[in-house]
């Protein structure tokens, strides 16, 4: 056991009962923790079928896509999709079918069929058993995100679905061990791997601007308290029974997931072991409370074991390099999705916005030094695309930037960007934070989904050295 792991353990609150007792006590299953399922899961070990990272499933020149769920996010990609060139959508499915109908009222070109699956719970089965789909695009709410993209695997599709890909650790690892034995991609859609600032960042950690990678910090910090209590923002009130039961950082990956590629995660690098520690709710239950007053609906959610307003996780990689995770969706702050980089050349951060850059501890680079960099270092990705992308939309561009992306990766035959080792490896900090939260912010093992393979994985191509040749259509 290493220095810096002796002292992560001691600061996790380990010192005063035998570290490394204590630590081999919790890694060989025999003391009891708090959820110890999620403990016991993330032990287990598993043997490679296939490695999926890097490979380059064959070409697919017309794309057949099929959308389950389309409210906010689904009806917003279905517009997106249907203005990518090589693409067709031959259905769209929710349980609503209005939203279905809306959804297919928002596509923008013609040669779309669009088949409408709405009414039953389980249409998205009939979906994924028939033959018209290559591509299954998945945006219901995340407890279903893993059953509904294993059973489209095993159904002969690909997928790409909303963030968190699972909820659980196991569920994590079926759909790594669904992808291997399928040979099916299964992309988790997390846009912010496609902002502007992070791809800027990403390349500039792989030219060396950074030097050695010491730290990095993202988070996800929004206030969307009210949007819980309101159905037609989260159907079913989903989310809110999300933070009703589950205590931890529920939503990682739009921090951890450019961080990860920065530290080549999964591609040379990997998570280590994880703690995390929550605040107490001082919002939630007292909202619960408030509502409930005129709506006897919101009865049932009173004193609920709500999630603390904000969750810190911190991370150690095989590097050595340090990860901090914050995740608030409740407190009345500004927006930020901290994106920080600390190598021993130079620093980066973004929020509050504009992305800054140092290269020495008096101040940032001033608006031409930024200019000039912007100009040497933007990957070939945002030069072909980026432009386009922010006159179509989502996000600033970044969601359309991450669709043409994959739509160009399955048309050309190429390798996809977040592979299922990503969508595993970045939704499995939710529940491992859960134990973590649980335990008194003991540290817990984050599991190698790669079984070994990162080692010799390779980074992923951002300057289009292959592909490239997908048209936007207006």
């Amino acid at each position: 056991m290493g220095t810096n792991r002796r002292s992560f353990l001691k600061l996790s609150g380990l010192a005063g009962i035998g570290l490394l007792t204590g630590c081999q006590q919790q890694e060989k299953g025999t003391a009891e923790t708090h959820l110890d399922h999620i403990r016991q899961q993330a032990s287990k070990k598993y043997t490679a079928a296939f490695n999926m990272s890097g490979y380059a499933a064959p070409k697919i020149d017309t794309v057949r896509v099929g959308f389950i769920g389309v409210g906010n996010r689904g009806s917003a990609a279905v517009e997106r999709m249907s203005q990518i060139g090589g693409v067709v959508i031959n259905g769209i499915c929710d349980v609503r079918a209005e939203k279905a109908t809306e959804a297919k009222a928002r596509i923008k070109t013609s040669g779309h069929p669009a088949k409408i699956y709405a009414g039953e719970d389980e249409d998205w089965k009939k979906m994924c058993q028939e033959d018209e789909y290559d591509l299954i695009y998945i945006a219901t709410h995340w407890k279903l995100h893993a059953e509904m993209a294993i059973y489209a695997m095993e159904h002969g599709k690909h997928v790409a679905l909303e963030i968190p890909a699972a909820t659980t650790v196991e569920d994590c690892w079926r759909l790594v061990q669904t992808s291997e034995k399928t040979k099916k991609h299964c992309v988790m859609l997390e846009n912010c791997c496609y902002d502007y600032f992070e791809l800027l960042t990403l390349n500039l950690a792989r030219q060396g601007f950074f030097g050695d990678i010491v730290h990095c910090e993202g988070a996800y910090i929004h206030d969307i308290l009210n949007s819980f209590f309101d159905e037609k923002k989260r159907y079913d009130f989903w989310r809110l029974k999300e933070n009703a039961s589950r205590n931890g950082n529920l939503y990682p990956t739009h921090g951890v997931g450019p961080i990860c590629q920065v530290l080549k995660v999964n591609r040379g690098n990997k998570m280590e072991y994880m703690s995390s520690m929550s605040s107490k709710d001082f919002m939630i239950n007292e909202k619960a409370k408030e509502m409930a007053k005129t709506d006897k609906r919101f009865e049932e959610y009173v004193d609920k074991p709500f999630r603390g307003n904000i969750n810190i996780s911190n991370i150690l990689t095989n590097s050595g390099s340090t990860i901090m995770l914050q995740h608030d969706v409740t407190s009345p702050r500004p927006y930020s999705r901290i994106h920080m980089v600390s190598g021993t050349k130079a620093f980066a951060q973004k929020y509050p916005l504009p992305g800054k850059i140092a290269i020495g501890h008096e101040d940032f680079m001033g608006a031409e030094e930024m200019t000039k960099l912007e100009q040497q270092y933007t990957p070939g990705i945002v030069n072909k695309i980026g432009q386009l992308a922010k006159e179509i939309g989502g996000h600033g561009g970044m969601d359309f930037m991450m669709d043409w992306r994959l739509i160009d990766c399955l048309r050309n035959g190429l390798p996809v960007d977040m592979d299922v080792y990503d969508a595993a490896s970045w939704s499995v900090i939710g529940p491992l934070s859960e134990w973590s939260v649980a335990n008194g912010s003991l540290p817990i093992e984050i599991p190698d989904f790669t079984n070994g393979n990162w080692k010799e994985n390779n980074v992923h191509d951002i300057n289009l050295i292959a592909g490239g040749t997908t048209n936007v259509l207006k």
